[in-house]
């Protein structure tokens, strides 16, 4: 599906590709329709080194 240039400026959801027209908006559908997938994802931010990284001084 393409869509014409004049939605290109406003926020899509990356999970159901739906389109918004702010940032409010998005955020709130994710809270509610995604929030399973938010929840169970939030745990995997881990900001450590992977293993085999070498660190460089």
């Amino acid at each position: 599906m393409v869509l014409p240039l004049v939605d290109e400026h406003k926020p899509k959801c990356y999970l159901c590709h739906e389109g918004f027209e702010n940032l409010e908006d998005l955020r709130d559908h994710q809270k509610t329709k995604h929030k399973d997938f938010f929840e169970s994802n939030e745990k995997q931010i881990n900001r450590e080194p992977a293993p085999g990284d070498v660190t460089v001084f």
